[in-house]
């Protein structure tokens, strides 16, 4: 079992920390296996609240830049605003997705026969949030085009469901078959509100388009400025509950 990373004399570990990070991404399944599961709620929010300013700065940098979903949408002034309480948000969601996911994990693992301690399942909550960061990062694709970063954060999503696999088998002692088949089942949510929000937002450009289409050879220029900002509008929009 691994020493976690509170180091000997009760401090923070951030050397292990970042190791921990890296084995989490990279090979999940010896990670959970030697995962320490007491130990004390400390190290879990001490990481809860690294990764959550992670992703936090990152959204906030990409919101100042003008990049991103909501910097792509409201502009660079606008979005720098909005940068700064994204980052104090993705801070106190931390701690509180920290606990919550804490529990929702533990009912998940309780379901598959797993460990119901809800230490092990903050400390589990707390090394899959290395993806937060991550799922910043990738937050400009969005920014680029709607569909392209709907689908690479519905990817991270789902290696997100893998970690938990991973972490209610090794780590939580849960039954292998029962919990391949709540992740199964976990997986095919979110890719169905994935392939209904594109199709959604296909028929909607292209009625758009028709619109515009008809408007040009009908010469009608205002309808086909409000048609236009309309069109706007809805790519805003998607892009704001992406």
């Amino acid at each position: 079992m691994t020493e976690g990373t509170e180091g000997t004399g009760g401090g923070f570990n951030f050397q292990q920390f970042i190791e921990d990070s890296k084995n989490v991404l990279i090979a999940p399944k010896e990670y959970f296996t030697s995962m320490a599961k007491e130990g004390g709620l400390g190290e879990p929010i001490i990481k809860a609240l690294i990764y959550g300013a992670l992703a936090g700065i990152i959204s906030m940098i990409w919101s100042i830049a003008g990049l991103g979903a909501i910097g792509g949408a409201l502009g660079g002034a606008i979005g720098g605003g909005i940068g700064i309480m994204i980052l104090v948000w993705a801070i106190i969601g931390a701690i509180v997705g920290l606990f919550i996911g804490g529990v929702i994990v533990l009912v998940i693992s309780a379901i598959c026969g797993g460990n119901t301690d809800f230490e092990a399942n903050v400390r589990v909550t707390a090394s899959m949030m290395v993806l937060s960061p991550i799922n910043a990062v990738l937050g400009i694709l969005a920014g680029i085009h709607f569909s392209i970063g709907a689908i690479v954060s519905l990817l991270v999503s789902l290696y997100g469901l893998y970690l938990l696999y991973q972490a209610l088998v090794n780590a939580l002692a849960a039954k292998e078959g029962t919990a391949k088949v709540v992740s199964i089942v976990l997986a095919v949510i979110p890719a169905l509100i994935l392939a209904s929000t594109l199709v959604c937002a296909r028929a909607v450009t292209s009625q758009a388009n028709s619109w515009q289409k008809q408007m040009e050879k009908t010469g009608n220029a205002d309808a086909m400025k409000k048609l236009e900002q309309f069109r706007k509008q809805m790519e805003e929009a998607a892009k704001k509950n992406q």
